[in-house]
């Protein structure tokens, strides 16, 4: 399949990529990952992320607290650390190196076949960063959801729900992956730039007017 317009195509998925690579690193610092109303005071809101827990008052704003140690955390979050990390780690290299493998990049056009490589590559470290970025906050809700309808707890006790962190992490992983997805459609395509097309219009009329004048008595 011939595309003109595939350097806007890699441009739109390094976008998308960027994009999704910030979110990602914002998702990890957040500390949103869990809210907590409580009914008998609703003028104070808990919230809990990876690194610390913080409490919003109205009228002495917001207080946080690190966590002491990263063996005392639950589960989902010692994980979601670790995986957090692994996904910007593998965002920043796929940019680097998906950078170098872009059309409009000056920079080794003759070694397009390398540049095609580190296309494919930079895509395929997007799919996996994507998928890094999700695995984690889909498990932090799951776990969110399971403590929020556990039926030995009692009812008095409040239940935490779903932060704003889980939903931009599910955005940063959406956006790595489209990203990724776009980069690695332009390797199957390949380019048709004007100065070929119009090279090989005038080519074809010239062999017109060759057989016209082969062919007149």
């Amino acid at each position: 399949m011939a595309l003109v317009y595939r350097p806007m195509m890699q441009l739109s998925g390094m976008l998308f990529c960027l994009l999704g690579w910030v979110l990602s690193c914002l998702t990890t610092y957040l500390p949103q990952w869990k809210n907590l109303n409580l009914e008998l005071n609703e003028l104070e809101i808990w919230t809990m992320g990876l690194w610390q827990a913080c409490v919003v008052q109205e009228e002495g704003g917001m207080q946080c607290k690190d966590f002491d140690s990263f063996l005392a955390l639950p589960p989902e979050l010692r994980i979601s650390r670790i995986l957090m990390f692994f996904s910007n780690g593998l965002g920043l290299l796929g940019l680097l190196l998906s950078g170098f493998g872009l059309d409009c990049l000056k920079i080794g056009e003759r070694q397009q076949e390398q540049k095609k490589r580190l296309l494919l590559f930079g895509g395929m470290l997007f799919w996996i960063s994507g998928i890094t970025a999700i695995a984690p906050v889909s498990w932090v809700a799951h776990s969110t959801v399971q403590e929020f309808w556990d039926e030995n707890i009692p009812d008095i006790v409040p239940r935490w729900d779903f932060g704003e962190a889980l939903f931009v992490g599910w955005l940063a992983g959406f956006c790595l992956i489209l990203g990724g997805s776009l980069l690695n459609c332009t390797i199957c395509s390949t380019e048709v730039h004007p100065s070929s097309v119009h090279y090989t219009v005038a080519e074809q009329r010239d062999q017109c007017r060759h057989l016209e004048t082969e062919t007149r008595p």
